[in-house]
């Protein structure tokens, strides 16, 4: 996808389910698929689904991406909840978002114009 990745609207792989407890730490439950997964539960005893803890931002993140809101729309919301503590804000967002784009639990769903 070509534009402003602040534009881009990301939203959460329907495959991937995910729990959240009671602090609110999102837990994502993944699915060890494919030949090579298969080869390895069988010899190396792997687990079938990993388990992935997030951490607070991560998590605050995860439930934030709705498939609604813009990378841009979601940073403000993670200024608002976390301050300064979220510094450097978009370029920390930003590649928390594409590294979960690369591992397939998120997808794009669609770009919002930046003009209002």
């Amino acid at each position: 996808m070509k534009g402003n990745f602040l534009d881009f609207v990301p939203r959460r792989n329907a495959l991937i389910e995910w729990t959240k407890d009671e602090k609110g730490i999102v837990t994502l439950s993944v699915k060890n698929r494919g030949f090579y997964n298969r080869i390895a539960q069988l010899l190396f005893r792997r687990p079938k689904i990993s388990y992935i803890s997030l951490e607070e931002f991560g998590s605050f993140i995860w439930q934030s991406m709705d498939g609604e809101k813009s990378v841009h729309e979601i940073g403000a919301l993670v200024k608002e909840a976390f301050g300064r503590r979220a510094e450097p804000l978009y370029e920390r967002l930003c590649a928390y978002i594409r590294t979960l784009r690369r591992q397939e639990y998120v997808v794009y769903v669609k770009k919002k114009s930046s003009i209002n």
